[in-house]
């Protein structure tokens, strides 16, 4: 008599008795050692690992890292679709095979919530999902998809209830362009653990970072070190970060003059971001539209007096000055820069811990 053997079945998802909690972003780390990729999003979900011991975290990350296999990071799974951000018939099938995970993950371990990051095709992706299996989904609104140019809002029409935003700013912004007030606001949190020991004294008088788009406006960065340089001859100023607008960049810091007075750097570790931020007595941030600016925290916490056009919150945040225009933001840096000197202590908004706490509690996790 032959004895049948039943074929083996593997589990993608290891069977868990803790409730299962499913990101979903456009990218993520794509190891422990990259700390350059949307940062405070790897401290919100570290700190989540850290105090939410009971949750089974898996992170779905659509268009990068560019590869596409299951990895761990921080004893969170990542599932990684190498997206690429194409579109067409590439973006079909991408979708086809988010929902096939999806759908595997909740047939193994039962989804209990999913949050996504941006409204875009994560939120989309979210909503969807869990509106078929009834489970709940948040989306978290970080900047752009806040806009009148987002599409997404309008073909699903969200409800206010399943939208969180990342600042008061993009709470009113949503309701204006969408017609929906999301429900709650998680603004962004400070981990004071990633930060080195002061140096004794602040050598950079002015700071800016971020990614070298046309967005940030750091030609008017650079128009403001030249006029404060009327005031102050020695200015001392660094921009960090990288992007398509370099090389028009460092043509006008040398068109300016101003090559001994703005030193450019290449993209930093968030390390050493942080470290060159404590360097600094002021942090400018000349962005004509921001979701938040989670860099002006972060130079809040690293002693440093920050100046931006934008208002994330209605209260008011201590040595965070908003600027009506370049002119009264040159008058801004001159106060902070002149004697006696500006008090540079760590000023800390939100606490990392506080957004991972306040965003579980919006679950019932």
């Amino acid at each position: 008599m032959i004895k049948r053997v039943l074929p083996t079945v593997i589990k993608l998802f290891p069977l868990t008795e803790k409730k299962t909690l499913v990101i979903l972003t456009p990218g993520f780390a794509k190891d422990e050692e990259d700390s350059t990729c949307i940062p405070m999003q790897q401290s919100f979900l570290r700190t989540i690992k850290k105090n939410y011991p009971h949750l089974n975290i898996i992170v779905l990350a659509f268009q990068y890292p560019y590869h596409a296999n299951k990895y761990e990071w921080h004893s969170m799974t990542v599932i990684p679709f190498n997206g690429r951000n194409k579109g067409g018939l590439r973006k079909f099938f991408l979708f086809r095979k988010i929902y096939s995970v999806l759908r595997s993950i909740h047939r193994e371990n039962k989804i209990d919530a999913i949050l996504s990051f941006w409204y875009n095709e994560c939120g989309i992706a979210g909503k969807r999902f869990g509106d078929k299996h009834r489970i709940k989904h948040l989306c978290w609104v970080w900047g752009q998809d806040a806009r009148n140019m987002n599409k997404y809002p309008r073909k699903l029409k969200p409800s206010a209830n399943e939208l969180v935003t990342l600042s008061d700013f993009l709470q009113d912004e949503f309701e204006k362009n969408h017609s929906v007030r999301p429900f709650s606001v998680v603004p962004p949190g400070i981990d004071s653990d990633l930060y080195s020991s002061p140096p004794a004294e602040k050598d950079i008088d002015i700071i800016a970072a971020g990614s070298l788009i046309p967005l940030k406006r750091y030609d008017l960065f650079i128009d403001l070190i030249a006029e404060i340089k009327k005031k102050i001859p020695g200015i001392k100023a660094r921009l960090i970060g990288n992007g398509p607008e370099r090389q028009r960049i460092e043509r006008l810091i040398h068109a300016s003059d101003l090559q001994h007075n703005i030193t450019l750097s290449n993209e930093l570790s968030h390390t050493e971001l942080l470290k060159q931020m404590q360097r600094a007595k002021v942090f400018l941030h000349t962005s004509s539209f921001e979701g938040f600016g989670i860099v002006c925290i972060e130079a809040l916490q690293a002693g440093a007096h920050v100046i931006s056009f934008t208002k994330p919150m209605k209260a008011e945040i201590p040595h965070w000055e908003i600027a009506v225009d370049i002119n009264d933001m040159v008058e801004k840096v001159l106060i902070i820069l002149s004697d006696p000197p500006a008090d540079h202590s760590s000023i800390t908004p939100f606490t990392i811990k506080a957004s991972a706490e306040k965003m579980i509690n919006l679950f019932a996790l």
